[in-house]
């Protein structure tokens, strides 16, 4: 064999300067004629079934890659193409992309619900390597165990044949996507016959609270669920894109700053502390607290609460979130001493705070016949108590939209002497949505009744102005008016 010319060695080290080698991937590519047999020689696995056409596919495959890198020799990651592998998908009942699943030993036991991100993956799919629950042996198991990122829950047991044993392997089994669970029967290491302890993690260990919290009651997978729920977030847990769907639905206060645990930590809990002093004073209002990297929730930040990059500096930023979907945040610079917050809770408390509302401004002329609705007159358009409401909440940029509109325009003029029916409309990206509509997608309307303003029904039904007409006269308070024909119908 010849030796390389020049030309073609610059040519070499030029292609690898620039990266232009792809290096070999960790994601194993499977499609019909391998899959079942390759899935079974692996205890666990994810397979995601993708499209390469699809935008969700191409956003995650950049996370999927670094994720499969960082799992290789703990859990494998594969992904089948159904452009090309559709028996397989469609033995899997896949219809839409990506859809992950995860497979034991062969077999398709479940759905990945997780977080889309590198680091969310490694983190789900490292709980469903091996045992759902640790066997600890010694007292330097334990330590070992529950220093760690992550909470920690452990069952001490009298013997390995308990029946409360038996139990808490159900329940780890059942909610080991979410937590971390180990067990022992060595009395030496914890003094009662059994008990379930969680314990918090090191690193947010605080004179505000316990490290520990012990439950007494008799293990069965409902109780040790409600056990976990109550404690496992704390005074003052670390809120992040992976747990944050955990901690919907609740009344929240956030502390947004410069939140890194892994090379910060006592810096973090500086103000995580003063965060949690000025909470114990509050802690039976019903009200949860958190602290967040500032970073990564600054688009939301930017979004729903109009802070940018520069307000506050290197301080907190405080935002509250109930559960109806009302934001407030604090105007007041954040103390050190504390006071700034305390004040900000006293009048959330009280009922003085006004509320953050995202709106549009209200337009100064709305006498087309279809009413324009933002947040600031919501109230006074939708929530009208005399007049029925069918109003569509839409996105500039949604093609479907833009067929619907001129479609919309014809049956509010056709019903535009109704004095009792208001047709409208409502972007909903740049108003906030209250949180009794559901809207997931574009368009989406509801017809509102008059009186019944706690009760917004979604439409179902057809797009032509017929449609809208046909259902408007079967739910409709008062007789329908139309305009074409000037008679009741």
């Amino acid at each position: 064999m010849g030796t390389l010319g020049p030309f073609r060695m610059f040519l070499l080290f030029a292609l690898a300067q620039h990266n232009v080698f792809v290096a070999a991937s960790d994601v194993l590519e499977l499609g019909d004629s391998d899959f079942d047999d390759t899935v079974a020689e692996y205890e666990t696995v994810l397979v995601e079934f993708f499209a390469p056409w699809c935008g969700h596919c191409q956003q995650l495959a950049p996370e999927y890659e670094t994720a499969a890198t960082k799992l290789k020799g703990t859990v494998s990651l594969a992904k089948v193409d159904c452009t090309v592998n559709s028996e397989t998908c469609g033995r899997f009942g896949v219809n839409g992309y990506p859809t992950l699943k995860m497979f034991r030993n062969g077999e398709d036991f479940a759905a990945y619900d997780g977080p889309r991100s590198a680091d969310g993956i490694v983190s789900y799919m490292k709980k469903q390597a091996g045992p759902s629950s640790v066997p600890l042996h010694n007292e330097r198991d334990l330590d070992a165990f529950v220093n760690h990122f992550e909470a920690s829950v452990v069952g001490f047991f009298s013997s390995a044949d308990s029946s409360q044993m038996a139990e808490f392997l159900k329940a780890s089994s059942a909610m080991r996507d979410s937590h971390r669970f180990a067990h022992t029967a060595d009395l030496t290491l914890w003094s009662l016959d059994y008990e379930v302890v969680l314990f918090r993690p090191p690193r947010l260990n605080s004179k505000f609270e316990d490290s520990l919290v012990k439950s007494d009651e008799a293990v069965s997978i409902a109780s040790l669920r409600q056990f976990i729920r109550d404690n496992v977030f704390g005074l003052c847990p670390h809120l992040t894109a992976e747990n944050r769907e955990n901690m919907r639905g609740r009344d929240l206060l956030v502390a947004y700053y410069d939140v890194d645990y892994l090379r910060n930590i006592k810096g973090t809990n500086y103000w995580r502390n003063r965060v949690m002093k000025v909470a114990t004073q509050f802690q039976s209002q019903g009200l949860n607290y958190a602290v967040a990297n500032r970073a990564e929730f600054q688009e939301e930040l930017e979004e729903e609460f109009g802070l940018g990059p520069a307000d506050g500096g290197e301080l907190p930023l405080i935002t509250i979130r109930n559960r109806e979907g009302q934001k407030y945040s604090m105007q007041e610079e954040f103390t050190r001493d504390g006071k700034s917050l305390e004040r900000f809770l006293e009048d959330y408390f009280a009922g003085k705070l006004k509320r953050q509302v995202k709106s549009e401004a209200a337009p100064e002329n709305n006498d087309g016949p279809v009413k324009v609705v933002v947040a600031d007159n919501f109230e006074e358009l939708v929530n009208n108590p005399s007049k029925d409401v069918l109003l569509e909440f839409y996105a500039p940029w949604c093609g479907h939209c833009k067929s619907l509109e001129p479609k919309y325009t014809e049956l509010g003029e056709q019903l535009s002497a109704n004095t009792h029916i208001v047709i409208a409309k409502m972007d909903a990206t740049a108003n906030d949505v209250p949180p009794t509509y559901d809207v997931q997608g574009f368009p989406t309307i509801f017809f509102v009744p008059a009186g019944q303003k706690d009760l917004p029904r979604k439409y179902e039904g057809g797009r032509e102005v017929n449609d809208f007409l046909n259902y408007l006269k079967e739910v409709a308070t008062h007789p329908l008016i139309l305009e074409a024909k000037k008679q009741k119908t």
